[in-house]
């Protein structure tokens, strides 16, 4: 079983890759706007909306560390500030590792005015629904940018399957192709 968690700020590319990488492996896409986007019509963005989300996950991450699935490509924004994400980090890794799984730690980061422009396009607003309010997308981008540092410091990942990736002028094919090659998926 491999785990591959895609991770950087909102609009880096991380679903887009995502997508790619399933296309050029047996691994299956579970984007984290996939729970998100279910459960925020019902509920806004709310503790309960999170709570929810987090179960569903959890649950979603146990079966397929269990089964007989090749592996699983998950995206996330990491708070590398927040104790809470780290800790979130290390519980998931752990479902697929006490199952003999591998996990791969992929890191995007592109520069600011690239992430405003994919945070706009058609692609994105079509698979994320909560995003298509452009405007208020944008404006939480920022803020959650100056509020939390969402990508690593050097050497500050210590794990044997890591790689940083800047993506601002690669396609995501092309990010997706360096992944498989990198970690032999």
């Amino acid at each position: 079983m491999k785990f591959v968690l895609i991770f950087g700020p909102q609009a880096v590319g991380k679903m887009t890759v995502g997508q790619e990488l399933e296309k050029k492996t047996e691994l299956k896409l579970f984007h984290n706007h996939m729970t998100i986007d279910l459960l925020a019509p019902i509920f806004g963005f709310n503790s309960e909306m999170w709570r929810l989300v987090n179960l569903f996950r959890k649950e979603i991450f146990e079966s397929v560390a269990k089964s007989d699935l090749k592996g699983l490509i998950f995206t996330y924004v990491w708070g590398f500030d927040l104790q809470s994400d780290w800790d979130y980090v290390n519980k998931v890794c752990e479902i697929f590792e006490s199952s003999g799984g591998t996990v791969y730690f992929v890191e995007l980061e592109a520069d600011l005015e690239e992430r405003i422009e994919r945070n706009k396009s058609p692609h994105r607003l079509e698979h994320k629904p909560t995003k298509r309010n452009v405007e208020w997308s944008e404006k939480e981008l920022k803020e959650t940018m100056e509020k939390h540092r969402l990508n690593s410091y050097e050497g500050e990942i210590k794990k044997e399957n890591y790689i940083k990736i800047n993506n601002t002028n690669l396609t995501a094919v092309e990010v997706a192709e360096f992944i498989k090659e990198r970690f032999n998926l």
